[in-house]
């Protein structure tokens, strides 16, 4: 069938015909991309399609004898202004627009000696790449924003049924499949798919010049880059999940392919069973807090906070046991995070229980096999390191939360991974710490920022003792912390991720053992709180920071 059998019965708008295919005659090819474009091209000669091509794509395929036709012999007008302007063209865009069920309009090209053109074979310059080098200048940008390129695909996109549009490598087998098994010619499915995606592609290429000129606006200002007046969000679907977070409810992984920072959506699973919704959320949590740590550290995360925290020199071994014993009951059916290498002495521990979740950069080839003897076990290999010419980890600066017809957006919580000295900190009760509470204090900190609010952490220099976490009030936390640790609270440090309204929290610590308590200050009781912790003679710090994580 050489037209779409909507087009036949005369239905030009709902594109509810049959399905039906479109025979390849010509294909206009100009791409900034090169990738696999030669050995492409030849393909399509095979089938004796006329190939139109550009400047140094024509370059390129006449150097490895493909036979094309240039773009200015095509249209009888020559490429201008540097190349600029080269496929802007009434030759072109007739040819790309008219409807060939359309005896007027396929009337009109023979009219202007218009050859029709059935596959647009185009992808755009380099503008991302362009603005990701941080010499590059405001012209180099502007220069590599892409014009006729993106023509061609919207043009091509909108007149799926006549016209095919490749903007993506990865597509060339698929179209040389069909032409292999259907003659010459790509099915609907095909090309409506292929529309789909490059109008996607055009969208998400237009959100990156957008917020790059937003930049360079007079209402730009640094603190609120990340505000434009129109946010545009760029994900990228990587798969459906099984479901949601529950059995009615459907889902999907999106990654943000901008993002370089190490992130659950770069993971490779290695083996187990399909990762679930939750799995992926809680593996996410655990992520985020082992890259907290630059010693080998493990964490354990179970319905999204952590349950267990562990680290030791050199000993991921020491490190998982200290962070299964935090809490072995929460544990059970964890999702683990590992900064380092699992070994395999890692492994024989971490088989002996019941695990969702290993996330981990490597594994010993030993402990992959014994790991991999749990069938429903997740095993997924995430690189922590993402340094750039500085050495310096680019971080996501957005946290965006879904609301009922909106979205918050905020910075991201990233102040201490830039400031954890106790340096800053403010000593308001006992004296200056030792070096091992000091390390508790911090240890302590930098796991409360990741755990919901209220949220209390115990901890020692080495593990999480105790989690009070998502409790609608600050002395339930406490209390809460206080179960979990179980009385192993000796020269250990307790943080808090907001202020203590009351004293009421301190005086539940009275004989518990623990030494420091670590907070951000500023409740207007904050004296009658600090007179609890001398009381105790307990070491009280002021961050000045608050970590609310709703």
């Amino acid at each position: 069938m050489r037209y779409l059998q909507s087009y036949a019965e005369g239905d030009e708008t709902s594109g509810s015909g049959g399905i039906g295919t479109l025979k390849v005659q010509r294909a206009l090819i100009s791409v900034s991309n090169k990738e696999g474009i030669v050995d492409f091209a030849k393909a399509l000669r095979k089938w004796k399609i006329e190939i139109i091509s550009t400047g140094g794509t024509a370059a390129l395929l006449q150097d490895n004898n493909v036979k094309v036709t240039p773009v200015s012999d095509y249209t009888g007008f020559p490429e201008i202004l540097n190349g600029s302007v080269k496929t802007l063209h009434p030759k072109i865009y007739g040819a790309l627009l008219a409807k060939q069920s359309d005896p007027s309009q396929v009337e009109k090209l023979k009219e202007f000696g218009i050859s029709e053109i059935h596959m647009v074979v185009v992808n755009l310059y380099p503008f991302t790449q362009v603005i990701a080098n941080p010499k590059s200048t405001f012209s180099e940008a502007l220069e590599n924003i892409d014009i006729g390129g993106i023509s061609l695909i919207r043009a091509a996109s909108k007149n799926y049924r006549d016209v095919v549009v490749v903007t993506d490598p990865k597509d060339y087998p698929l179209i040389l499949s069909e032409l292999d098994k259907n003659g010459e010619e790509i099915s609907e499915e095909t090309r409506l798919r292929l529309a789909v995606q490059a109008f996607s592609m055009s969208a998400l290429y237009d959100r990156h010049i957008s917020n790059y000129l937003y930049k360079h606006t007079l209402d730009y200002k640094e603190e609120k880059e990340m505000f434009p007046p129109i946010l545009h969000l760029r994900y990228r679907k990587i798969r459906d999940l099984r479901y949601g977070e529950n059995p009615h409810q459907d889902g999907a992984l999106y990654a943000d392919e901008s993002v370089q920072e190490p992130s659950i959506a770069k993971a490779t699973q290695l083996s187990g069973k399909e990762l679930s919704f939750n799995n992926i959320y809680d593996a996410h949590s655990a992520i985020e807090i082992a890259k907290e740590f630059e010693g080998p550290a493990v964490v354990i995360v179970k319905h999204n906070n952590p349950c267990g925290v562990g680290r030791a020199p050199d000993d991921l071994v020491l490190a998982y046991q200290r962070a299964w014993e935090g809490d072995p009951v929460s544990a059970f059916g964890g999702v683990v995070a590992c900064n380092r290498e699992v070994t395999e002495a890692c492994a024989q521990e971490m088989s002996k229980v019941f695990l969702e979740v290993i996330v981990a950069p490597a594994y010993e080839k030993n402990a992959l096999s014994i790991l991999e003897k749990k069938k429903n076990l997740r095993i997924l290999k995430l690189s922590f390191e993402c340094a750039d010419q500085n050495g310096a980890v680019p971080r996501d600066k957005l946290d965006l939360k879904k609301i009922t017809g909106g979205l918050l957006v905020q910075h991201r919580d990233l102040k201490d991974l830039e400031l954890t000295s106790p340096r800053q900190w403010k000593i308001v009760s006992g004296n200056k710490p030792s070096e091992d509470l000091q390390e508790a204090m911090v240890f302590a900190w930098k796991v409360c920022k990741h755990v919901k609010s209220n949220a209390i952490i115990i901890a020692n220099r080495h593990q999480v003792l105790g989690v009070g976490a998502g409790q609608m009030n600050r002395v339930d936390a406490v209390r809460m912390a206080l179960i979990k640790a179980q009385g192993k609270l000796s020269g250990a440090a307790l943080a808090s991720d907001a202020f203590f309204p009351f004293r009421d929290s301190i005086d539940l610590l009275r004989d518990s053992g623990i030494t420091a308590v670590v907070q951000p200050g500023g409740s207007l009781r904050d004296d009658e709180v600090i007179q609890a912790a001398k009381e105790q003679q307990l070491l009280m710090a002021f961050t000045a920071t608050r970590h609310f994580k709703h």
